[in-house]
C-alpha cells in the first residue's frame, strides 16, 4: 500500500467586485492568481472568462476542479442601484409604515434637512392583514384569512415578483406568518416569499421588516444570477459545488444563498477578514487589524486571537456614504467592518471651500481610471500613484492592463494641479495624504468604537491597492510592522479557499438572568443547532465529529438599548452555566466599556447556535519582527530590475527606488526601502523608513527600520 496521500483537487475562490473580478486557483501548493474587469450587466460573464484562462494557464481539465467558491457584489449593488424586483411588504394592520418610520437614530442630529433612504417597498406596495401576536407568543388576535385573500387579489393586480411578509412579534410565534404565505403561495405560485420568521426571527420590528424586505428584494435577483452561473458553469464541464461566501464569513450553498441573499451583501469583505485571520494565526500574531483596499473602498477590520471582530447589525446603500444612520438596518451575522469610499477607482476632486477630496464617488471598471484607456476622465487614487512614479505601467495586473502614463498627468493635472495652481507632484502628494489621512482617521474612530488599541497591532494588507497605501498608513497610526499576504492582490478571493463551511441560526427568546428558564433556554438552543445542522449537512455532509459548534447570547444591562455578544460555555444550561453566563457578561462588557454596573439586572434577547467545518490550518511559523542577520539576508536579495525615481509620500520629495519583482524574492532575503516590490495583482510600496522581508510561507513582512537593531543598511551594501 503506497503511503503517499492523494493530493485534494483544485478549487477557485472568485470575488466580483465593483471594479475587478479577482480569482485563485488552488493546486496542491501553489496558487494561480488572475485579475479581470467586471462586467456588471451579466456578472458570469467575468467568471467564466477568469475560469477559462486561469484552466487554460494551468492546464487542468475543468471536470479535475473540486469546488468553485464565490463571493460577489451583485445584492449589494442592485440595493444600492435601486435594480432589485417589484417587492410588496405584507404586514400586521396598523404597522404599514414600520420601515418609513424608523427610528429616531439620524445621520446628522444637527442637519434639520437630514435625508432618509427611501424604503424599498412603495407605500402602494404595503398591504396590511388583520392578526396580532404577542411578545411571549401568545396570540392576541385571530389571523382573517379573508384579508389575507384580499391581500392576494392586490399581489395578483400589481404584478409584484417578490413577497415579505413581517408581522408583528413572529419571532416568538412564527404560525400567522407561515399560514399566510401558504394561503398566497397558492395564488401566486411565480412569486418569490421571504418570511420574517426564517430570514431574521429577532426582535426589534424595523431592523425585522427592512431585513425581510432587502431579502425579498434581491431574491429573484440572486436566484436569476445564480441559475445562469451553475448553468453556464456545468456547461464548461464543471460539476462540482458551487459554494457561496455569507457575509459572517462562512460558505453556504447555493440553496441557501438563494433562500437568505441579504446574507450575501458583505460576501467580498468577509473574505478579506478571514484572510487576515488565517495569516494571524499562521505567523502567530495575537493582535492585527487588516487593511483591505479595492477599487472601491477601504475596509479595515480588528481581528484578535486569530479571530475577526463580528457583528450582527449592518447598514446597507448609506445616503451619505459612510455615515452611520443614513442607510436600510439590517438584522444578520457579519464580521465587523469600517469601510471608507478611498479606492483604486475613488475620484479626486476639489470642493467648493478649495479642498482636494477621494471619493466615495469611483470611476468603478467602466471606464475606469483615466490612465486604464478605457474613457475615463476623472483622476483617481490609481492615477495618482502612476504619476507618482509608484506603478510599472507596463506590469498593472501581470502585464494585462498597461497603463497610460499620459493620460493620467493630464487628468491629474486638468482636475487638481492647474486648478490649485501648483505643480504634479504636489497634487499627488496631496490626493494621496488625504486618502491616507481618511483611512487614519476612519481606523481610530473605529477603534474607539470597539474599545481597541492600535498600539502593538500589526497592519495586514491586502486587496489591490492596499499595499500602496500600507506603510504610510502605518506610519501614521503607529504601527511599526505590516504583513503583506501571498496573492495579496486577489485577497478575498483567497479568503474563501480558507473560509470554513458555516451557517448561524438565531432566534429571540427574552430572559432575565436571575430568572432564566433552562429548560425553556435549552429546547430552542437545541433547535437553533439542528436548523444550522441541517444547512451544514446539505452543503457538505460530514461526520458532526468534524463540526465545531459555538452559542451566544446577547446580554444587556435591563434599561439599556443594545446589547454585546456574550459565547456559551455548554449547550446543555444548569445553574452553573448561569453563573458562567453572567461571568463571561461582565468580563465582555468590562472590555469593552472598562466598567461595570453595580446591582443592575442582566438580561438576554436572542441567542444563536453557529455551527462550522473549518479547514485544516498549516503549521504555524515563527515569526520574527528582527531578522536574525539583516545584512546577511539584504545580500541575498536579488538586483533590482530598475531603479526609477518615485514620490515619496513623508518627505514629499522624488527618491530612487530600487523595482523588484515579487517572485523573484527568496525565503528571508531583505529589500531595504525606499523600494517598490511589483507583485502579479498589486504592488507593494517600501518606503525609505521601512525593509521588506520575504518569510518561509512567501507572506511579506514590513519593518520599521531602527539602528538599534541594526537595520539602517545603505543599499549600495547590497547592490
Amino acid at each position: 500500500m503506497s503511503s503517499l496521500r492523494a493530493s485534494p483537487p483544485p478549487r477557485i475562490g472568485i470575488d466580483i467586485g465593483g471594479t475587478f473580478t479577482d480569482f485563485v486557483l488552488e493546486l496542491g501548493d501553489q496558487r494561480h492568481t488572475h485579475k479581470c474587469l467586471s462586467t456588471p450587466q451579466a456578472p458570469e460573464r467575468a467568471v467564466i472568462a477568469g475560469i477559462t484562462h486561469l484552466l487554460q494557464l494551468t492546464g487542468i481539465p475543468a471536470s479535475a476542479l473540486g469546488a468553485v467558491l464565490h463571493g460577489t457584489t451583485l445584492a449589494t449593488n442592485a440595493v444600492i442601484e435601486r435594480r432589485g424586483a417589484k417587492t410588496a411588504l405584507v404586514t400586521t394592520a396598523g404597522f404599514r409604515d414600520v420601515i418609513e418610520t424608523g427610528c429616531e437614530a439620524r445621520a446628522d442630529q444637527y442637519d434639520l434637512r437630514v435625508r432618509k433612504p427611501e424604503p424599498l417597498v412603495p407605500r402602494d406596495l404595503r398591504f396590511t392583514v388583520v392578526e396580532r401576536m404577542g411578545a411571549k407568543g401568545q396570540v392576541l388576535l385571530t389571523l382573517d384569512e379573508a384579508s389575507v385573500d384580499r391581500v392576494a387579489d392586490a399581489l395578483a393586480a400589481q404584478a409584484v415578483q417578490s413577497v415579505a411578509i413581517a408581522f408583528m412579534h413572529s419571532y416568538a410565534n412564527a404560525d400567522h406568518e407561515q399560514r399566510t404565505a401558504e394561503r398566497l403561495m397558492r395564488r401566486l405560485p411565480d412569486v418569490s416569499f421571504s418570511l420574517s420568521s426564517d430570514v431574521s426571527p429577532e426582535i426589534r420590528e424595523f431592523e425585522r421588516f427592512s431585513t425581510t424586505c432587502v431579502n425579498a428584494y434581491v431574491l429573484p435577483l440572486m436566484a436569476s444570477y445564480l441559475q445562469r452561473l451553475s448553468e453556464a458553469l456545468k456547461l464548461m464541464g464543471i460539476n462540482v459545488p458551487l459554494l457561496m461566501m455569507t457575509s459572517d464569513g462562512g460558505l453556504c450553498d447555493v440553496e441557501t444563498a438563494c433562500r437568505y441573499p441579504v446574507r450575501l451583501l458583505e460576501s467580498g469583505p468577509a473574505g478579506g477578514a478571514l484572510l487576515a485571520s488565517y495569516v494571524s494565526r499562521m505567523l502567530g500574531l495575537d493582535r492585527v487589524l487588516s487593511l483591505d483596499i479595492g477599487g472601491t473602498t477601504a475596509k479595515l477590520c480588528f481581528i484578535d486571537d486569530g479571530s475577526p471582530q463580528m457583528s450582527r447589525s449592518l447598514e446597507v446603500a448609506r445616503l451619505y456614504r459612510f455615515k452611520p444612520g443614513s442607510g436600510i438596518p439590517l438584522r444578520i451575522p457579519v464580521v465587523e467592518l469600517c469601510e471608507i469610499g478611498a479606492g483604486g477607482g475613488s475620484i479626486a476632486s476639489i470642493d467648493v471651500l478649495g479642498r482636494v477630496t477621494v471619493g466615495p464617488t469611483s470611476a468603478g471598471s467602466q471606464p475606469g481610471p483615466a490612465c486604464y484607456g478605457l474613457g475615463g476622465a476623472d483622476a483617481t487614487l490609481t492615477d495618482t500613484h502612476l504619476v507618482a512614479g509608484r506603478l510599472d505601467p507596463e506590469y498593472f495586473a501581470s502585464g494585462t492592463l498597461p497603463l497610460d502614463t499620459d493620460a493620467a498627468l493630464e487628468a491629474l493635472d486638468r482636475t487638481i494641479a492647474s486648478p490649485l495652481g501648483v505643480a504634479q507632484d504636489t497634487a499627488a502628494y496631496a490626493v494621496a495624504e488625504v486618502a491616507d489621512e481618511a483611512m487614519a482617521g476612519a481606523a481610530r474612530e473605529h477603534a474607539i468604537e470597539l474599545g481597541k488599541t492600535l498600539a502593538g497591532r500589526t497592519l495586514i494588507a491586502f486587496g489591490g491597492s492596499a499595499p500602496l497605501h500600507a506603510a504610510r498608513l502605518a506610519e501614521k497610526l503607529g504601527i511599526d510592522s505590516v504583513i503583506v499576504p501571498v496573492a495579496a492582490g486577489v485577497g478575498s478571493a483567497y479568503g474563501f479557499l480558507v473560509a470554513p463551511i458555516s451557517f448561524e441560526a438565531a432566534r429571540s427568546l427574552y430572559q432575565m438572568l436571575s430568572e432564566l428558564d433552562t429548560s425553556l433556554v435549552n429546547e430552542l438552543l437545541q433547535e437553533l443547532r439542528n436548523e444550522a445542522a441541517g444547512v451544514i449537512g446539505h452543503t457538505r455532509p460530514v461526520p458532526a465529529a468534524d463540526n465545531e459548534t459555538q452559542a451566544f447570547a446577547y446580554m444587556r444591562y435591563r434599561g439599556q438599548g443594545h446589547e454585546i455578544q456574550v459565547p456559551i460555555r455548554d449547550l446543555a444550561m444548569d445553574q452553573t452555566s448561569i453563573v458562567a453566563l453572567r461571568a463571561g457578561f461582565e468580563h465582555h462588557y468590562r472590555a469593552r466599556f472598562g466598567r461595570l454596573i453595580a446591582h443592575a439586572d442582566i438580561e438576554i434577547l436572542s441567542w444563536s447556535v453557529r455551527i462550522s467545518h473549518t479547514p485544516p490550518m498549516p503549521a504555524k511559523e515563527a515569526h520574527s519582527l528582527t531578522p536574525p542577520d539583516a545584512r546577511m539576508s539584504a545580500a541575498t536579495a536579488p538586483l533590482p530590475v530598475d531603479v526609477r525615481s518615485v514620490l515619496d509620500q513623508s518627505s514629499q520629495t522624488r527618491v530612487d527606488a530600487a523595482f523588484h519583482r515579487r517572485h523573484t524574492l527568496l525565503d528571508g532575503s531583505v529589500i531595504l526601502g525606499p523600494a517598490v516590490i511589483v507583485d502579479d495583482e498589486t504592488t507593494i510600496v517600501v518606503p525609505q523608513e521601512f525593509s521588506a522581508r520575504r518569510v518561509r510561507s512567501g507572506h511579506l513582512v514590513l519593518e520599521r527600520q531602527r539602528s538599534s537593531a541594526g537595520l539602517q543598511i545603505s543599499r549600495k551594501e547590497y547592490q
